[in-house]
């Protein structure tokens, strides 16, 4: 058997690539999950929901910054917000929202630690 046996041809490839929206989306979310305060932000927003005085105190930001920044991943599609009365609760929005910060986060473990990575 030769290698070229097992190759897929040019065709075949393109079927299986996503559509150009669907990679346009997926770019704008890692786009805003690439900023170090925006991360930390959905790092905490991943495991329960908390408003801005929170996420303040936990991130020791301003609270404009925290604010702007909680503005930019609400209109990527990646926190949701709740008000509870005057409060404004916010969460990452979806579980595949949140095990993509929890695996990013993860890789990175493993990447500063050398723990071996998984299959």
């Amino acid at each position: 058997m030769y290698a070229r046996d097992n190759v897929a041809s040019a065709s075949e490839l393109q079927q299986r690539l996503p559509e150009g929206d669907e990679v346009e989306a997926a770019t704008d979310m890692l786009r805003m999950l690439a900023d170090g305060t925006r991360l930390r932000l959905m790092w905490l927003l991943s495991d329960d929901e908390h408003d801005v005085t929170a996420l303040v105190a936990a991130l020791g930001a301003a609270r404009p910054a925290v604010s702007q920044h909680l503005g930019k991943l609400r209109l990527a599609g990646l926190v949701s917000v709740r008000r509870d009365g005057r409060r404004a609760l916010y969460r990452a929005r979806g579980g595949h929202v949140r095990r993509l910060v929890t695996e990013v986060m993860q890789a990175a473990s493993h990447r500063v630690t050398g723990a071996p990575e998984h299959d």
